[in-house]
């Protein structure tokens, strides 16, 4: 259920279907899916399209977890740039790794216009806003290895990220035009549509309580008492990641990412506020991140605290990111706040996890799940199907639990109050 003084500005349509389709009894899927967010249809969609019988369980409504309360930013690429990967993973394995990142935004744009979903999206870019020289550096850094791969990015200056952002505070930037902006809400629902479509089975509100696995069968169980059978399970509940798998939940951080909207921006505002459309992060070590809807709000968001929101004033942060950036908006009211919760691993990277054959889990989005995990939902597919982990882009490493994870909730978020006391010392 939602949370308390948690309103999304994402809306289902009317039209959205609801999916209560179950394998019958006895009858045993290829694949089972637990969990019906991006990554969990995704990989439903193209196991479906590939042949394979397929069974995805989500726990609550689809869109209800992160994927239909994100930012709805398309970005490509990872937290590393090709240097790092290369040399972390070696060339052959980092050449991998650097083309598939470099092609998670082509995977869901590609989607949306070939299938033509219902999803209402902007494809003209991400902007990585720099507010210090560092930064700065940092960025020239990146656009001179994306560039020599010949990816469509630019550095811009001062002058010219004024200009498409409106904003206030920054010394420069770069543009990475292949990126963009989606509704997420809706570009779930519509993976949910075409994923039924092409064969999968999708149930709602069927919380999966128990996995076992024996003689090349999974048994799983619903809270409900629904009990089916699969060759392979596929654990997609990222952020939401429970028992179920022992010690996946400790390899992860979850995060609050809370988010605000205004109401729609007079047409003065709308004309100099992102005027081409683009996403927009910072540099700062709590960073915000913002775009513009469909309707013509502002949508800003960041880091929230570590428990569930009890008033208004825990989107307080935002609302004075929101004044910095831009003063003329002080008196434009903030009309919908919410949070969705994202997934972070010690290193920053996916993981990919196969404890037992036939069980695969994927954990850590590290804030660009929309592209990352409906590209990796079409290598899923292709490794269940064929077996062949080349088909895979990130190695299988084992389930390693963060050392004192239950007390690493408590240190993270005395690191976020720190940090973003520097962040505000260097305005």
């Amino acid at each position: 259920m939602p949370a308390p003084f948690s309103d999304p500005i994402w809306r289902k349509s009317q039209a959205a279907s609801t999916f209560q389709s179950l394998f019958p009894s006895g009858e045993r899927a290829d694949v089972v899916v637990v969990g019906g967010g991006i990554m969990g249809l995704s990989t439903g969609l193209h196991a479906a399209r590939l042949g394979l019988s397929v069974q995805v369980l989500e726990a609550g409504e689809i869109g209800q977890g992160a994927s239909g309360l994100n930012g709805g930013q398309v970005i490509p690429g990872l937290k590393y740039d090709p240097e790092w990967l290369l040399a972390h993973f070696g060339p052959e394995r980092g050449e991998t790794l650097v083309d598939f990142a470099a092609s998670t935004a082509d995977s869901v744009f590609e989607l949306i216009r070939g299938e033509k979903l219902a999803v209402p999206f902007v494809r003209n870019g991400w902007i990585q806003a720099a507010h210090t020289e560092v930064a700065l550096k940092a960025a020239a850094n990146r656009d001179r290895q994306w560039r020599a791969r010949g990816a469509d990015v630019r550095l811009l200056s001062a002058t010219e990220i004024r200009a498409m952002t409106g904003a206030q505070g920054y010394l420069g930037g770069w543009l990475d035009r292949r990126a963009g902006v989606i509704d997420p809400l809706a570009y779930t629902s519509e993976l949910a549509r075409i994923a039924a479509a092409a064969g999968a089975k999708i149930a709602e509100r069927q919380k999966v309580v128990r996995l076992k696995g024996s003689a090349g069968v999974w048994r799983i169980s619903t809270e409900d008492g629904v009990q089916l059978q699969a060759k392979a399970v596929v654990l997609a509940t990222n952020a939401y990641t429970d028992g179920l798998v022992p010690g996946l939940a400790e390899t992860i951080v979850p995060l609050h990412s809370f988010q605000i909207a205004t109401a729609r921006l007079p047409p003065d505002f709308s004309a100099t506020i992102l005027p081409e459309g683009q996403a927009v992060s910072d540099s700062r070590r709590i960073l915000v991140y913002y775009r513009k809807s469909a309707d013509g709000r502002l949508v800003l968001g960041g880091r929230g605290r570590m428990a569930l929101p009890t008033s208004t004033s825990d989107w307080a942060h935002l609302e004075r990111a929101l004044r910095r950036l831009y003063p003329m908006l002080s008196e434009i009211a903030i009309e919908k706040r919410w949070f969705g919760r994202v997934a972070m691993t010690p290193d920053h990277l996916p993981h990919i996890h196969e404890p037992e054959q036939g069980l695969l889990a994927v954990v850590g989005c590290q804030g660009r799940g929309v592209g990352l995990m409906t590209a990796l939902g079409g290598r899923i597919a292709g490794y269940l199907q064929s077996g062949d982990a080349r088909q895979l882009p990130f190695p299988l490493s084992t389930i390693q639990p963060i050392p004192f994870h239950a007390f690493r909730q408590v240190g993270v978020a005395a690191t976020i109050a720190w940090y973003r006391l520097l962040d505000a010392l260097e305005r």
